[in-house]
């Protein structure tokens, strides 16, 4: 697979180099304000040569989840995000599932299924639609982009048979923020998919029916048709969707030719599996293995397109906290907490398990600490090296993983090993649609980007073989959906999932029935994470440091569209907050809105 191996890295930006212009954006935000994108940038070469990406904001859940009551956990942590919070309910049941020794009812997990499937489709198609896509709207590439708007004016879309839009840059007005067919679409597509959550999980986006041992939701049969019913709506939505994306996305590679190198960074990705499968899934570590690779999303660790691993145990054991330049004392000293796993394999100290979190505020320095993210790594024990992993945002990593693994196939998905098929039945209008995700050259924002509606599609199709399993579990009488459990004096537990935007893990102590020990790591801290100990960029900076500048927009008015791209191509966080300065602080633009380009409509 390709690499970025030629890109420049940080030894090779000339010290005091008059072509250098700095550029920072701090913050972009999703919820809070706490990312900032540092950038030195060589305007008569076009491209990044330096990024640092830096986290304003120490959230302290590990601490405070200390001395926890454990069945709490769930409630305490959805509240890690106003966005995914449900993802984080979800992972911190799976861990107290494995704590506690239970195996929930099996229309339990179906019901967890639906209500994350949900989740997934709204997430993404927010997102995608209302937020990225301003990126590629007709407002924006006007400002940033005037010939390529010019192109896409007399392009015919390929698939306008199915969108109904007759060139690309009808496609790309479509996308306009608060006045683009597609966007206000989007937000109600968004309303529909939050009441199929809620019919499932309670309240979004902090569950109220999800729960270690099971849910409290009632099963009943008009339950699953009014989810149904609802997941028919946007079935058309769905593939409109992905035709505009394929249309537009195929249209910028065209019509700038090395667009691919945008957002690029070498194919090292990580995606921990979602969806279990609950005629396999026990929640039992000694077990996990088995019931891991039987989750609809095939959980892998992927380094240059070759699967490393698709075992939960071995990407459990081979994850790494390194403090690299972020503002934390080293829990070096500390005593361990999990010395060995159930299956007597060595735990490391710098494993979840085993972290203490010791903040230490302190100035930003880009020569030293900068982030209050620190640097989870995976450790390859074939290499020695510690992987930077991104998870694509997600979708990407997700979608990657399962068709290089082969082994999901159900009526509606089909991993092929190259491939991701995704067969969509009839809508309102369009017919049934076969969809085929192919891995592709590289990854960049670009493909991050497209694999997000993808993803959409496939969590679509998948919600349609849970809701026939749930019914079929219904139908035959079977409609219990709790199983009781006690609190163990002391126990270890793990939960992995793929929260939206991907990799999510808890990890759990209990000591005298609290907690001893709890983190949660989800995505963000593995792509936004500052340089290691190793000196290794975390993805952020290492998919922006060598990215080639295309907006015609000189210093003086620079948007720094393909940057924005490259980070939101992530799904780092909702984009509600963006100030820009070059040099000493002069501020050239600043922005505070609901995304990039609001001030359009």
């Amino acid at each position: 697979m390709t690499t970025t191996a030629s890109r420049p890295t940080e030894g090779d930006v000339p010290k005091g180099d008059s072509r250098l212009v700095e550029m920072a954006w701090d913050p972009i935000t999703r919820i809070v304000g706490n990312l900032g994108i540092y950038t030195k940038i060589d305007f008569e070469d076009r491209k990044v040569v330096e990024c640092h990406s830096t986290s304003s904001l120490f959230r302290g859940y590990s601490v405070f989840m200390k001395g926890k009551d454990p069945r709490d956990a769930g409630f305490i942590t959805s509240r890690i995000c106003g966005i995914c919070g449900d993802n984080h309910t979800t992972c911190s049941v799976y861990a107290q599932n494995m704590a506690y020794g239970i195996k929930p009812p099996i229309l339990a997990d179906w019901i967890i299924n639906l209500g994350e499937a949900a989740e997934y489709i709204f997430d993404h198609t927010l997102f995608q639609d209302n937020l990225v896509f301003v990126d590629y709207s007709e407002a924006m590439v006007k400002d940033t982009n005037p010939s390529v708007l010019r192109r896409a004016e007399s392009t015919e879309a390929p698939n306008a048979a199915v969108h109904g839009l007759r060139t690309i840059a009808d496609i790309m007005r479509s996308f306009n923020p608060f006045e683009g067919d597609l966007y206000k679409e989007a937000l109600q597509v968004s309303r529909i998919t939050r009441e199929m959550f809620c019919l499932m999980e309670g309240r979004h986006v902090h569950p109220s029916t999800v729960y270690p041992g099971g849910v409290g939701t009632m099963p009943s049969p008009s339950v699953f048709t009014d989810y149904l019913s609802k997941l028919m709506q946007v079935m058309d939505f769905i593939k409109r969707s992905v035709a505009m994306n394929d249309d537009v996305f195929d249209f910028f590679y065209e019509a700038l030719p090395g667009y691919e190198e945008v957002g690029r960074r070498r194919v090292l990705l990580g995606c921990w599996g979602a969806f279990q499968n609950p005629d396999v899934c026990d929640y039992r570590y000694e077990t996990m293995s088995d019931w891991g690779r039987a989750m609809y999303v095939t959980p892998s660790v992927i380094v240059d397109g070759k699967l490393l691993t698709t075992d939960l145990v071995d990407i459990n054991l081979g994850i790494r906290i390194l403090l690299g330049s972020s503002y934390y004392d080293d829990w070096a000293a500390e005593d361990p907490f999990v010395t060995h796993d159930p299956l007597g394999n060595p735990v490391d100290h710098r494993h979840p398990w085993n972290q203490t979190t010791l903040p230490t505020p302190q100035k930003r320095d880009f020569d030293g600490n900068y982030s209050w993210v620190m640097s989870p790594r995976w450790f390859d024990k074939n290499s020695g090296e510690h992987l930077a992993l991104d998870t694509g945002g997600g979708a990407f990593a997700r979608l990657y993983s399962t068709a290089l693994a082969g082994i999901v196939d159900t009526p509606y998905v089909k991993a092929t090993g190259s491939s991701v098929q995704i067969s969509l039945p009839r809508g309102g209008n369009l017919p049934e649609q076969v969809l085929e995700w192919h891995i592709p050259k590289w990854s960049n924002a670009i493909e991050r980007n497209r694999a997000r509606v993808y993803f959409v599609a496939y969590a679509a199709a998948m919600a349609l073989f849970f809701v026939e399993k749930a019914m079929d579990r219904v139908r035959a009488g079977d409609t219990k959906v709790f199983q009781d459990f006690e609190v163990p004096d002391e126990a270890i537990g793990c939960g992995f999932h793929e929260a939206v935007r991907g990799v999510l893990s808890h990890h759990l102590v209990i000591k005298d029935k609290k907690i001893a020990n709890y983190h949660p790591y989800p995505p963000t801290p593995w792509n936004g994470s500052p340089r290691d100990s190793f000196g290794t960029p975390g993805p952020y900076e290492d998919a922006i440091q060598g990215t080639p500048i295309f907006e015609e927009n000189g210093p003086d008015d620079f948007r720094g569209i393909d940057i924005m791209r490259a980070v939101r191509s992530f799904d780092p966080c909702l984009p509600c907050g963006v100030h820009m300065y070059v040099g000493s602080g002069k501020t050239v633009q600043k922005l505070h809105s609901p995304m990039f380009g609001a001030n359009h409509g």
